[in-house]
């Protein structure tokens, strides 16, 4: 399983992970920041559980591109 998680109140709106990231993340036209696709929010948190282990390696580079570092990607 991969879990993906944003933290997007930090989100600066670069578009990287949109860029990478196409199927998991798009930028939202009402603030400009980053939503994580089909994910569920806790205290700020957006979190992204799937079973689909394709969505790793784009992630991955997401997570590693983000600038202020608001993502994390977990292989469990």
């Amino acid at each position: 399983m991969v879990v993906v998680t944003l933290q997007r109140q930090k989100c600066i709106g670069c578009n990287y992970c949109v860029e990478l990231a196409p199927q998991q993340f798009q930028m939202s036209k009402k603030d400009g920041k980053s939503v994580l696709l089909r994910s569920a929010e806790k205290k700020g948190f957006f979190t992204l559980k799937s079973n689909d282990v394709m969505i790793l390696e784009p992630c991955e580079n997401a997570s590693k591109a983000c600038p202020v570092k608001i993502i994390s990607v977990k292989h469990v």
